[in-house]
């Protein structure tokens, strides 16, 4: 599975990024996959060639590229409870300072980049992206309705997307919410806004979990969570691109 570090021409410089895809001379649909917010490390580098494994070019940016390479923060192997105040009181500034301007700026980058790239095919893309990155990739579906065919979001805080941009969505979207992040209120009523802008989604609450539970290098890891998550993932691509399930 060849693998590896690329850069990406941006508005505001180039932005690093870990490219995974598979070694049989074929083209295959591109999935853009934005990594929560403690960014680009072994594991979210595992998860891209699990993906790309199944006949994707994955694409894993680090978004934060204006405060340095990946890691933007230095990391703990494994990242506990004991270690969280620490890396947030580093790791917040530079989240807020990720505006919603800059994330659309930079997903027309990375998109570009992709649509280059001689082993990605000519159809639509697909759009993943865990924690922060799956507000990032809904904003991202959201303004590129055209070529974006699907998009999904785990643990993340989707409802600060809203209306306007749930409106905009065409992708088919699947939404895996962590059972310590949302009632089932909540759900209630962000699936009811999907609902009413014409999204064609699935959205549930993953039993058992909380936030975070896709990372394995994490003291919130489910290995049910993320089983769940490929069982949801894989699908919704292989249905929106034609790639395998």
């Amino acid at each position: 599975m060849p693998s590896r570090t690329v850069h990406i021409p941006t508005a505001d410089g180039r932005a690093d990024a870990f490219a995974a895809f598979p070694d049989d001379g074929e083209r295959h649909p591109g999935v853009l996959m934005y990594p929560d917010g403690f960014g680009i490390r072994p594991v979210v580098r595992e998860m891209a060639r699990e993906l790309a494994g199944h006949g994707y070019y994955v694409l894993a940016p680090n978004v934060f590229y204006r405060h340095g390479p990946a890691p933007v923060i230095e990391l703990p192997a494994f990242i506990g409870d004991e270690a969280r105040p620490g890396i947030f009181a580093e790791l917040m500034p530079v989240i807020e300072a990720h505006t919603t301007a800059r994330v659309l700026s930079d997903a027309d980058a990375y998109l570009g980049f992709l649509s280059a790239q001689p082993q990605v095919g000519e159809g639509p893309f697909g759009v993943t992206g865990y924690c922060i990155g799956g507000l990032y990739a809904m904003r991202t579906a959201a303004a590129h309705p055209g070529r974006v065919a699907a998009v999904a979001a785990f643990h993340a805080p989707v409802g600060a997307a809203g209306p306007a941009v749930f409106a905009q969505l065409r992708a088919e979207a699947h939404l895996g919410h962590a059972e310590g992040d949302l009632t089932p209120e909540a759900l209630a009523a962000l699936n009811g806004a999907l609902d009413a802008a014409g999204v064609t989604h699935t959205s549930e609450i993953y039993p058992g979990t909380t936030h975070g539970f896709t990372m394995s290098d994490t003291d919130a890891f489910s290995p049910a969570g993320l089983e769940r998550h490929w069982d949801r993932l894989l699908p919704l691509l292989g249905r929106a691109l034609g790639g395998s399930a």
